[in-house]
């Protein structure tokens, strides 16, 4: 259940990013227009989250496998934009990389940090 909640937050964040920004550019917000733009970051991150979960053997969870997650969206994703024509300004790449990042490893720093015992033992 955890894995499944986390692989579609991951997901949910990307669409997100990628509504925002075509909304901030003055595109469409529809549907297909959103998928457009997020498709090479799920690509991205769904290869990620499967060589990920295939080398450590555990989903990523926390902060500290959610950076190669990240990583990995972010180089897909522009790889495959790159490949399409889509666009890789620098400062697309920029803007990409921070607000993936945020929001990706965000989301796992939050949870950690919820999921910790309150008082300590011993």
């Amino acid at each position: 259940m955890r894995i499944t909640l986390a692989l579609g937050l991951d997901m949910a964040l990307i669409c997100l990013f990628a509504a925002i920004g075509r909304h901030n550019h003055g595109e469409t917000s529809a549907l297909l227009g959103v998928a457009s733009t997020a498709w090479p970051f799920l690509t991205g991150m769904a290869a990620s989250w499967g060589v990920l979960f295939l080398a450590v053997r555990r989903a990523p969870l926390r902060v500290r496998d959610g950076v190669p997650v990240w990583l990995g969206t972010v180089a897909i994703g522009m790889a495959l934009r790159n490949l399409t024509n889509a666009g890789t300004a620098v400062s697309f790449m920029v803007v990409a990389t921070v607000i993936l990042g945020a929001v990706m490893l965000g989301w796992r720093a939050l949870a950690g940090r919820l999921t910790r015992p309150l008082i300590s033992e011993g």
